[in-house]
């Protein structure tokens, strides 16, 4: 998983150059902000493509975009009105670091944007995975949420990259069956493997718990899931159903999966636009190229068709923000 405080730093040096108080070089400020909005737009309707595709192949399917809170309104601009075709796409948002960034840290901007969203369409979830120092914090963090609504994963420092399972849900356990995303009451975030010898560990590990949802990727290493090993996830340890969704990268490509071709690197192919800072595996991508596209969704071999065939319920859609990184700086 991504350091959003990386993006939230490149973000605002964006932000900086866009209103021209300091001097960023590559091009007018105006260039900058009519590049933005076309590459918001281009997200959204890529966004929206993906719904489409996945939901008409396996009906009720579940897409959460994860940060990009603006992309669920007109032009990406809060002031200009909720776009319904976007938020009707989407079953959730997922949001990082929202009220805390190691320590207490309310993103106002965010939050402000998520409550309005969640005040129009009641039936969207908001999924906040905080970043949390100290255990009391914890228990803060999730009643911040709770209280706006939302479901919590805070996080603490030995967990920054979503590597291990706390044994209970930090929210307690729901006796209930979870057969949509709006009836969760907490979530597991388990995207990377490394504390785990196999995938046998990690599928008998989450099978023990009684998290409401699970986000997974669909890969240990390079070994897909099966669809026998993802239904073994459907059941709580309390014997309820639950969800299991699978990490998808829609805005950048990684040098680690199965569509990475030899020779690859920045420029080549030409969508592969721009280094991701602080991840020498990974590239942002020109994501409205047709290419990218074909690798995502609308054929058989693709990205989305697998996650669906290993029958995963729904896709969490991360570094949805390329539309404005992809920027020139």
């Amino acid at each position: 998983m991504k350091k959003y405080i990386l993006k939230i730093v490149s973000a605002l040096i964006i932000i900086v150059c866009l209103f021209g108080m300091v001097s960023c070089g590559g091009g007018s400020d105006e260039d900058h902000s009519e590049e933005i909005e076309k590459n918001a737009l281009l997200m959204q309707d890529f966004v929206i493509d993906i719904s489409d595709y996945a939901k008409n192949k396996k009906s009720g399917f579940i897409i959460i975009p994860q940060n990009g809170a603006e992309l669920a309104f007109n032009y990406a601009d809060p002031d200009e009105g909720i776009m319904m075709s976007y938020v009707n796409a989407i079953d959730g948002i997922g949001i990082e670091e929202l009220f805390y960034d190691g320590s207490l840290s309310v993103d106002k901007y965010r939050l402000e944007m998520l409550r309005e969203l969640k005040s129009s369409y009641p039936q969207l979830t908001i999924m906040v995975s905080d970043y949390v120092s100290k255990d009391a914090d914890v228990e803060a963090a999730i009643k911040r949420s709770t209280e706006e609504g939302f479901i919590s994963f805070p996080r603490r420092s030995n967990n920054y990259d979503y590597m291990f399972i706390p044994t209970v849900p930090p929210s307690g356990v729901n006796t209930d069956d979870i057969d949509k995303l709006s009836k969760a009451e907490n979530y597991l975030y388990l995207i990377s493997t490394d504390n785990f010898p196999n995938k046998e560990a990690m599928i008998a590990a989450i099978a023990a718990t009684n998290y409401d949802v699970v986000l997974i990727d669909l890969f240990f290493d390079k070994d897909p899931l099966t669809p026998v090993e993802v239904q073994s996830l459907k059941t709580k340890a309390n014997g309820k159903k639950r969800l299991v969704i699978a990490y998808i990268s829609i805005g950048s490509a990684e040098n680690y999966r199965y569509y990475w071709q030899t020779g690859w690197k920045k420029g080549n192919p030409s969508w592969l636009k721009k280094k991701y800072e602080g991840y020498s595996d990974e590239f942002w991508v020109e994501f409205w190229h047709p290419d990218w596209q074909d690798i995502i969704f609308g054929n058989d071999d693709s990205y989305i068709k697998k996650i669906i065939d290993a029958g995963f319920d729904g896709a969490y859609l991360d570094n949805v923000e390329a539309y404005y990184f992809l920027v020139e700086d």
